[in-house]
């Protein structure tokens, strides 16, 4: 297994730079900020981070309504700010991978102020603009993943132009040769400067139909779908992941193959039919190395469940290619309110052990929690459209101290972009770190542990058939290195019986106690994960 490259042993650590550590005290976290922070990720004992973007931007949907893919937004500093902080961070040993928007821009990118400017403009078709019906309607029934139709009138041109999210971000149209070749010189800038990698945002929805066909609609939906609203009254198998996708990242990867020493690519790919998801990694695994696998963000926390969904995964799997596994991100409730504060360190314990790449969120080794955002402090567009579908909550500013502020910023608390937690007193790097039993400490020893031990990084995972109620319990092995990991999903303690646990050496435990083993039985508290080393 000596092959393996950086990124499949790696742990990758997501950092939102508007909220990570405040260098100018305007209560808005920046570049220059992520870098006085990096010897503490150092000391986490992560090895890669993930910044999401920091291109100049009007922030309609903060940073993600790209309006130059080649700058930083003076928000978060310039693009010397970006070389300093990648060399620091390859002098600690840290690799930086970079977000990347390929579906859509800001409406004020210059290419769509060309595109709109008159239907003559030599980059009209670098967006994709159609004709009214003959009733005056939008080109068909696609729906903004933020709200409302995905279709808005351009009364200049006289034409609708498609946006997949906010109307201020314009769908690039990726058949046109002109426009593939300039985001592959975008990939180009970054990968000369240094960037080890990218992750792709919203990567599936880059190839629509051809034809824009309808979406059929989904039977029964009423609109009323917490989690996406009324966008989830239709089937959408027509405004994304038409199968010349695959066609798009075998390109891409053709170009950051061209490069040495290796780079990564990491896909937001939001599909959950296995035989559909796996295709992203490429027929002769050409496309991405890691299409984002958001399974285990959306099961049932039941060890039946989450078990059905690793060997499934693991069963899809070709040969060669390599699982990777998220619990949060700056799209989803935090990790610590949705489980609770037993169960997110039991789930750092699941997402740490597992075969494949993981990747935490900033600020979950803390277990900082959803804050509640006030109607009138909301930041988010997409809370301002579905105010309960606001994404602001985990988005805070991290917390590295007690103090007004909490480190993040010399900008007092009512300055900061948005608020701190309102246990923000305890729940703090400085805090916790002087703590034994905290989960900081836990996620520390978790990562050494990884990354001392072989069969955790890189090693075969087999899952363990067990007795015991509301366990998942599998075994990871490389070589004659041995480990059992055994997870209590349960709200009661548990006798975990199998005979792996005959002379084996307890390694940590969630609760980061010595467990009791008696022979070929251990006792698991409520909500409790252990690490065995197996006798050999």
């Amino acid at each position: 297994m000596s092959e393996l490259e950086w990124w499949q042993t790696a742990v990758i650590y997501q950092i939102y730079p508007r909220s990570f550590q405040d260098s100018t005290s305007d209560g808005i976290g920046d570049l220059p900020g992520i870098t006085r922070r990096l010897d503490y990720l150092v000391d986490l004992g992560i090895d890669a981070i993930w910044i999401s973007p920091f291109y100049p931007s009007p922030m309609a949907d903060f940073g993600y309504d790209v309006a130059d893919y080649t700058d930083v937004d003076p928000i978060f500093g310039t693009l010397t700010d970006f070389d300093e902080l990648l060399a620091t961070a390859h002098h600690l040993g840290l690799k930086v991978i970079i977000d990347i928007v390929p579906n859509h821009t800001s409406d004020q990118h210059r290419w769509f102020l060309e595109s709109r400017s008159s239907r003559d403009n030599p980059k009209r078709d670098w967006y994709v603009w159609r004709d009214p019906m003959p009733d005056g309607s939008p080109p068909n029934n696609w729906l903004s993943a933020f709200g409302g139709g995905a279709w808005e009138w351009d009364e200049t041109t006289g034409q609708f132009y498609l946006h997949t999210f906010v109307r201020e971000q314009p769908d690039l149209n990726w058949r046109n040769p002109d426009v593939v070749e300039a985001m592959h010189d975008v990939y180009r800038f970054w990968l000369d400067r240094g960037v080890d990698g990218f992750r792709i945002d919203v990567a599936h929805r880059i190839m629509k139909d051809p034809d824009l066909r309808d979406n059929p609609p989904k039977p029964g939906a009423d609109g009323t779908f917490k989690s996406m609203g009324a966008y989830e009254t239709q089937h959408h198998i027509h405004d994304m992941g038409h199968p010349d996708v695959h066609d798009a990242y075998r390109d891409l990867r053709a170009v950051l193959d061209s490069y040495d020493p290796p780079r990564v690519t990491i896909g937001e790919v939001h599909i959950f039919d296995w035989d559909e998801w796996v295709r992203y990694y490429g027929a002769d695994l050409d496309g991405m190395h890691l299409p984002g696998n958001f399974t285990l963000l959306y099961v049932p926390w039941d060890a039946g469940a989450v078990r059905t969904r690793v060997d499934e995964l693991e069963g899809i799997l070709p040969d060669g290619a390599w699982p990777n596994y998220v619990l949060g991100n700056h799209d989803e409730p935090r990790l610590a309110t949705r489980f609770g504060p037993e169960r997110a360190r039991l789930a750092a314990m699941l997402l740490l052990t597992l075969r494949g790449t993981p990747t935490l969120y900033y600020g979950d080794e803390l277990g900082m929690t959803e804050v509640t955002i006030a109607p009138e402090d909301q930041q988010d567009p997409w809370a301002l459209r579905e105010p309960e579908l606001g994404r602001d909550g985990c988005r805070t500013p991290m917390q590295w101290d007690a103090s007004g502020s909490a480190g993040f910023s010399d900008a007092d608390r009512a300055s900061l972009w948005l608020p701190l937690t309102p246990d923000q007193a305890t729940v703090n790097v400085k805090v916790l770190d002087q703590s034994p039993t905290s989960i900081l400490t836990l996620y520390r020893r978790l990562l050494a542990l990884r990354r001392g031990m072989s069969a955790l990084h890189q090693g075969t995972y087999s899952p363990i058939e067990s007795a015991a109620d509301g366990v998942f319990a599998f075994e990871r092995a490389e070589g004659a290195q041995q480990v059992c990991v055994v997870l209590n999903f349960g709200d009661q303690a548990v006798r975990f019986v199998h005979e792996c646990v005959v002379g084996a050496e307890p390694l940590l435990s969630t609760t980061l106690r010595r467990p009791n083993i008696d022979g070929a039985a251990v006792e698991l508290a409520a909500n409790e994960g252990l690490i065995l080393r197996l006798s050999t």
